[in-house]
């Protein structure tokens, strides 16, 4: 390898340990009977539901960083299996509320342990879930993740792309 060639992005980097940690979820909670998607999804209602919130579909997207659409296609899949209530909200009629039935709270319970495990094994190099490698890892994603995203500029042209940009003379 040439030693004056960067390394990997962060960028890269971060999408590596997403993909390999939603792997590794998909299979830890695949005999649940769930996704990673949807442990998200149950696995935030739970914790929202313990401090007494019924969320809306709306809400629920806003805390998990997923796509409303999506919560609502999860939110469907996790009724039909029994997991989740849908009801409407009593105070806007377009609003969908979520909570856990009871089943839904057992295999919830049953899900985070399973993915408690996964976490204790990921953060095992940093010096275990309170070590103080994990608790700065945690707190420099919390950082990226509250960094806004700002919208690119309506008439900005794409960028450049080194590969298939030609020279003019």
């Amino acid at each position: 390898m040439d030693k004056d060639a960067p390394g990997p992005t962060p960028g890269f980097l971060v999408w590596r340990l997403a993909n390999k940690w939603r792997v590794a979820v998909d299979r830890a909670v695949a005999p649940l009977g769930l996704t990673h998607a949807q442990y998200s999804l149950v696995a935030s209602l739970y914790g929202m539901q313990r401090d007494g919130e019924r969320p809306s579909q709306r809400r629920l997207a806003d805390h998990t960083g997923m796509e409303a659409l999506y919560v609502s296609k999860l939110a469907r899949a996790l009724e039909s299996a029994g997991l989740v209530e849908r009801t409407r909200d009593p105070r806007d009629p377009r609003a969908v509320q979520l909570a856990l039935t009871e089943r839904g709270r057992t295999v919830t319970r049953q899900a985070v342990a399973v993915v408690q495990e996964l976490l204790r094994q990921l953060m095992e190099p940093l010096g275990g879930l309170d070590g103080p490698g994990t608790r700065a890892f945690t707190e420099e994603l919390t950082a990226l993740l509250d960094v806004p995203l700002a919208p690119p500029p309506a008439s900005s042209p794409p960028p450049d792309d080194q590969n298939t940009r030609r020279e003019t003379p």
